[in-house]
């Protein structure tokens, strides 16, 4: 992962979201407040405009993500600025000032990113948040590395275990945030944030690949 990467994965999550903005609308006006895909659009858009508009040859990996964070969080409206934010800061700490970085190190910010949300949202997998997703996610991407798979690998099975895990948020009842209050409503739906994030993954496995942009299982 280079500098020249991570703004092509900004971009790539900018415009995954917008493919889908009108499905985490939908997902989160079920059991949410209905601005998940409009919010996240808007700050993934500016980080990517603003990543865009003036290289220096000075850029580091970790100073990038840290600057997407900062921009996330006084964007993104509601509760996904700050998780979004913070958890994109917190990577950005970990990998620090490297112009790139391997697939080893790049795990241990993503495991950073899920310590900081887990943090802040006192969530845990099972809670039907997007920590359901992004921590299955991360251990697959650990795990792939650990087996000597590249970084495509690892991303890919990243992206893949984020979407079989989106999946099961449907049988989940929500026990954080607002949705906790619709208590077994919530019940047989996708949790938005969860969503998000599986094209969050799907982005950065499309971006290293070179494939298409992300989709959401069942679509």
């Amino acid at each position: 992962m280079n500098v020249a990467l991570v703004r092509c994965w900004i971009t790539g999550i900018s415009v995954t979201l917008e493919e889908h903005r009108d499905r985490l609308t939908e997902l989160d006006s079920v059991i949410g407040d209905g601005d998940h895909g409009v919010n996240l659009v808007r700050g993934f858009t500016r980080a990517a405009l603003e990543l865009g508009a003036a290289p220096r040859s000075d850029e580091t990996v970790g100073g990038l993500l840290d600057f997407t964070g900062g921009v996330l969080i006084s964007t993104v409206g509601g509760a996904a600025g700050p998780l979004y934010g913070s958890a994109f800061r917190a990577m950005g700490t970990a990998l620090g000032d490297t112009a790139e970085t391997d697939e080893a190190r790049f795990a241990e910010a993503l495991q950073a990113g899920l310590d900081v949300l887990q943090e802040l949202g006192a969530a845990d997998p099972g809670d039907k948040t997007m920590v359901d997703a992004y921590a299955p996610a991360v251990a697959a991407f650990r795990d792939t590395v650990l087996a000597h798979g590249g970084f495509l690998a690892a991303a890919r099975a990243a992206a893949e275990a984020a979407e079989t895990a989106l999946d099961t948020t449907i049988t989940l009842r929500a026990r954080k945030g607002r949705a906790s209050y619709l208590g077994l409503r919530t019940i047989g739906h996708q949790d938005p944030g969860a969503a998000s994030t599986t094209l969050v993954f799907r982005a950065l496995a499309d971006t290293i690949g070179s494939g298409r942009p992300g989709h959401l299982p069942g679509e």
